[in-house]
């Protein structure tokens, strides 16, 4: 697993757990911490990890919202704690990052200004000038000091670079999904993947769901070229011996025998991968139309009681 991103500062830390990330949104959700930022690679559960934490309590502005957009929200929710997801483009917009490092501030009481668009401000009722005193996250898949009002941001803010290995996001994923058979094949192919996504278990399901090809959708985030074959090859349960797996190979023009046997080689050892058994037996508000609704609560929550 990568370390740090390149430019970050030392203070940056490190996260390699979904417990670890918890304890921090339990922090920022009771107060303790005024500013933090959140950085990891997309589809790791960055934004659902404190979303689910924080529940309904603070103002959550997802996408790619304009700093105009957010002082207003600022505003209307003046003294409440406040989320920014996906600042990815924030930052580098020249308001964009006057604004977050006003937010910023490590006075309890913060002062924001917006001395544009007077007219737009007057129309709303809004003044341009306010204070508050909202504790902010922000959340982004990359980020980068790209000149002294970024680095006066990361001065004021718990810096937490999320990067949880392929086993932790996979031990995440068995808490919420609902197909065992394409989370063991996953499970299998671990050490395959370098950067792994939690998206890529539903990926995948859809596929299956489809009728399609779903093991070759999980390999492709695996592997490229010569490799991806030979590992297609052994995930394929048609094929009696390794001796068919390398005449298809051969056949498909991909190489010979050694050629095969070499890629075999350099395949990453298995991880050690616990078995486990999905608790979540159907997607999200999905029930089979053969179940009625007694029985698919049975099902899901177990005998229901006699009361």
């Amino acid at each position: 697993m990568p370390g740090k991103s390149k430019g970050l500062p030392r203070h940056a830390l490190v996260l390699r757990q979904y417990s670890e990330l918890e304890t921090y949104a339990r922090a920022f959700a009771d107060g303790y911490l005024r500013s933090l930022v959140l950085i990891g690679p997309p589809g790791v559960g960055k934004s659902f990890t404190i979303r689910n934490v924080l529940g309904n309590q603070v103002c959550w502005i997802a996408g790619n919202a304009s700093p105009f957009g957010i002082y207003l929200k600022a505003y209307q929710h003046a003294n409440e704690p406040i989320v920014l997801d996906d600042i990815d483009d924030l930052y580098r917009h020249p308001q964009g990052v006057r604004l977050l490092k006003a937010l910023c501030q490590t006075d309890p009481i913060r002062t924001l200004g917006w001395h544009t668009q007077a007219r737009d401000l007057d129309k709303l009722g809004i003044p341009h000038e306010f204070q508050t005193a909202s504790p902010v996250a922000m959340i982004a898949n990359d980020w980068q000091t790209l000149g002294p009002n970024v680095a006066a941001i990361e001065d004021r803010v718990h810096l937490l670079v999320f990067q949880p290995t392929p086993l932790e996001i996979h031990l995440q994923c068995a808490k919420w999904f609902w197909d065992q058979d394409v989370f063991d094949f996953v499970a299998n192919h671990l050490s395959l993947l370098e950067e792994h996504s939690l998206r890529l278990y539903v990926r995948a399901w859809e596929l299956k769901a489809a009728s399609m090809d779903w093991h070759s959708a999980v390999l492709a985030q695996c592997l490229e070229g010569g490799a991806r074959i030979v590992a297609q090859l052994k995930a394929d349960r048609s094929f009696q011996s390794e001796e068919d797996r390398v005449r298809a190979f051969v056949k498909g023009g991909h190489g010979c025998r050694a050629t095969y046997f070499n890629h075999v080689r350099r395949l990453p050892c298995p991880t050690e991968v616990p078995k486990l058994e999905l608790q979540t037996k159907f997607p999200p508000q999905v029930r089979p139309k053969s179940m009625d609704m007694i029985e698919f609560l049975r099902d899901r929550f177990g005998d229901l009681g006699k009361g």
